[in-house]
């Protein structure tokens, strides 16, 4: 892939004062590449967001990740060039798969995407959803490709994680602030759609999704969506 310029787009958020995944960890965590993004003036940009794969063929990701012109949030054929990365911990290192987005399906609840593959991947497992809603104190991980800090105007080159603390629940979002390694380890630029996901014995279960908050770092509320209430809707759109 040559030289890409990526300019943000609010609320696109990546892991600030996060640490970087050893490999091999979280390889269902996907770096979304988007090109020719159209401007209301006629330009185009490109951007970037984080994701998971749930299904071998379903990204789930953050619904303002793909929109129109006017951001609106959109569903159908992928509205501009967009291509999934994943299996790997390095933006170009080994291993892993890149793969086309071809179509996209928006929640009808909350701030949340699925966003279909060219083709099924093999030999990653997806991430599942979760058996619980989440609950305030709960602990949960994220792992993200964006920014690494509220300067940078590129995504990262490695998958960042971190831990952080469910402060809030509501009907359709859960309020999270960092744990560990900083209170401010929290989700930045160009990380929208990045899960955050309860670890248990069974595998990793995706509780929500990256959706908005303050710029990064900061160690104050951060807006994800929940997963468990749109769960219906995912099991009826990925088949």
């Amino acid at each position: 892939m040559g030289a890409v310029l990526f300019v943000g787009s609010a609320p696109a958020q990546a892991v600030a004062n996060g640490v970087p995944v050893e490999d091999g960890q979280f390889q269902f965590a996907t770096k979304l590449t988007m090109t020719g993004i159209p401007n209301p003036d006629g330009t185009t940009r490109n951007s970037a967001c984080s994701g998971a794969l749930i299904a071998p063929q379903w990204i789930l990701t953050a619904g303002h990740c793909f929109h129109d012109v006017d951001g609106n949030p959109v569903s159908g054929p992928v509205p501009y060039d967009t291509t999934a990365t994943l299996g790997r911990v390095t933006a170009d290192g080994p291993g892993g798969v890149e793969v086309a987005i071809v179509e996209v399906a928006q929640s009808p609840v909350n701030d949340i995407s699925l966003a279909k593959l060219e083709r099924p991947v093999e030999k990653i497992d997806p991430v599942s959803l979760p058996e619980a809603p989440p609950e305030a104190g709960e602990v949960l991980r994220l792992t993200g490709w964006g920014a690494l800090d509220g300067v940078s105007t590129e995504p990262s080159d490695t998958l960042q994680t971190g831990l952080v603390e469910v402060i809030s629940v509501s009907d359709t979002t859960v309020g999270v602030h960092g744990k560990d390694p900083s209170p401010s380890t929290g989700a930045c630029m160009f990380d929208s759609g990045a899960p955050y996901f309860r670890e248990t014995d069974e595998g990793a279960e995706v509780v929500s999704t990256e959706s908005t908050g303050p710029d990064c770092p900061h160690d104050l509320e951060e807006t994800t969506a929940r997963v468990d209430v749109a769960a219906e809707w995912i099991n009826e759109t990925i088949g």
